[in-house]
Order: C-alpha cells, then sequence, then structure tokens
C-alpha cells in the first residue's frame, strides 16, 4: 500500500505542527499532494481507470479549497505550503 501510517505520521510530522495534528491545513494539503501524485502516475500506465480520474479531480478540488481558505485566512502560512510543496499557484 502506498500510503501507510508511517508515512502519514512523516508527512503530518514535516509539514503540520505535529504527528498527531492531523487537521492542520499545511498537513492536509501535504497529504492530498502526495495521494495526488500517487493517482497521476497511476493513471499515465492505466490511462481508462475513469474511477481513478474522477478520484484524481475530487481530491485536486479538496486541496484547492484548503488553500483558497488558507489564503483568505493566513496568507503567510499560504505562501510557505505553495513554495515548500512546489504548486504551480
Amino acid at each position: 500500500m502506498y500510503l501507510t501510517t508511517e508515512i502519514k505520521k512523516e508527512i503530518f510530522k514535516k509539514h503540520g505542527k505535529s504527528e498527531k495534528d492531523t487537521g492542520n491545513s499545511e498537513g492536509q494539503i501535504a497529504l492530498f499532494s502526495h495521494r495526488i501524485d500517487h493517482l497521476t502516475g497511476h493513471l499515465k500506465s492505466n490511462k481508462k481507470d475513469f474511477g481513478t480520474q474522477k478520484s484524481l479531480i475530487a481530491l485536486v478540488a479538496k486541496r484547492r479549497s484548503l488553500l483558497d481558505y488558507l489564503k483568505s485566512n493566513d496568507i503567510e502560512r499560504y505562501r510557505a505550503i505553495v513554495k515548500k510543496l512546489d504548486l504551480r499557484k
């Protein structure tokens, strides 16, 4: 499995306040980015997997809404997470 408990803890520890703070916006955005990267790689080799394609679009929308929330509430945290994750926006 690509997303184990250890990987989640590492993501939240690196991008969030701690590994137990799973509600932090930065940690959730980083987790969504990790899942988006995995699904993108899967879709490159399985072009007709439309269920995964729909899930990918939903994840991108969730990440976008969290980024919009962060941008409206704390622009410095938004800029930091975009730079750290190397997102285009």
